[in-house]
């Protein structure tokens, strides 16, 4: 079937009051997981591509979307494709000749202002290009090489009153929240602020999504999706359940060098942790 749009999967999610998971892919091995995981449960699914994965990829975003697009049209459940965490205007302007419905910008490392400012510039130019764009408020950190983050400090968390007026300024979409989780995460440790999320949902009327889902419990994740969450965002799972199974798979067959058998291997475990993590913001 033709790419769905992540905006039309979120919103309708949300109005569901359930949740649209969305992974981020690095191999055409994460791509054809995803689509089976999401296909063994029946559920929509959003393949998103980040600007650390096209730095990983020569810094080319062609070759990984055009094989996203073609195992999405294939697909026997709606596919989306969404361009995640751009912070180079260059990569944005690729995302409609590329076949993306869908952006998340992120100049959430900037001060409010310059981030407002930067975000409303990129929503307009989006929004003329027919694109759905999705912005983030808050400090979740663990991307694009930052330190570690404390996700308690004093003021890494979204502010529900700041949240509103960042929204009705910049004009997004869908606003991606920080109330406890963080990026990269191998440990699933996170405790969310499920009162500040309560807070959030009201004061918003767009779509909230959560980033750093992988540290995330399940009961965690399921609670954040009855308080609001609308789109779950999860990239360190896949590779940890991808290169547990490829390590076992090369600890028990030293001897195998076809990469195609080990890869095999990784990829069902791709696909079995994102039926699992589906159910999670399903129940």
């Amino acid at each position: 079937m033709p790419l769905a749009r992540t905006g039309e999967l979120v919103v309708a999610a949300a109005e569901a009051r359930t949740a649209v998971a969305a992974f981020n892919i690095i191999t055409l091995e994460h791509v054809e997981a995803v689509i089976a995981g999401a296909e063994s449960v029946g559920a929509p699914v959003v393949l998103q591509v980040s600007e650390n994965a096209v730095k990983f990829r020569y810094g080319r975003l062609l070759p990984l979307a055009r094989a996203a697009t073609a195992a999405a049209e294939r697909a026997s459940v709606p596919v989306a494709l969404h361009l995640d965490h751009v912070q180079s205007d260059d990569l944005l302007r690729q995302a409609p000749g590329a076949g993306f419905g869908s952006v998340m910008y992120d100049a959430a490392r900037l001060s409010y202002q310059e981030n407002l400012t930067a975000t409303r510039a990129a929503a307009d130019w989006a929004h003329a290009q027919g694109l759905w764009i999705e912005a983030e408020l808050g400090e979740v950190g663990g991307k694009h090489g930052e330190p570690p983050l404390d996700a308690h400090a004093p003021g890494a968390r979204t502010d529900p009153a700041e949240a509103r007026a960042f929204v009705a300024d910049s004009g997004v979409d869908a606003l991606a929240v920080a109330i406890g989780s963080s990026h990269a995460m191998t440990t699933r440790t996170a405790a969310l602020d499920h009162r500040l999320l309560k807070r959030l949902t009201a004061a918003l009327d767009v779509p909230l999504v959560l980033h750093g889902s992988s540290g995330v419990p399940d009961d965690e994740l399921a609670a954040a999706v009855t308080g609001g969450i609308a789109k779950v965002n999860v990239g360190t799972a896949l590779n940890i359940a991808m290169t547990g199974a490829i390590r076992e798979f090369l600890a028990a067959y030293p001897e195998a060098v076809d990469s195609r058998k080990y890869l095999s291997v990784g990829r069902e475990a791709m696909a079995r942790a994102v039926a699992r993590l589906i159910g999670v913001l399903r129940a």
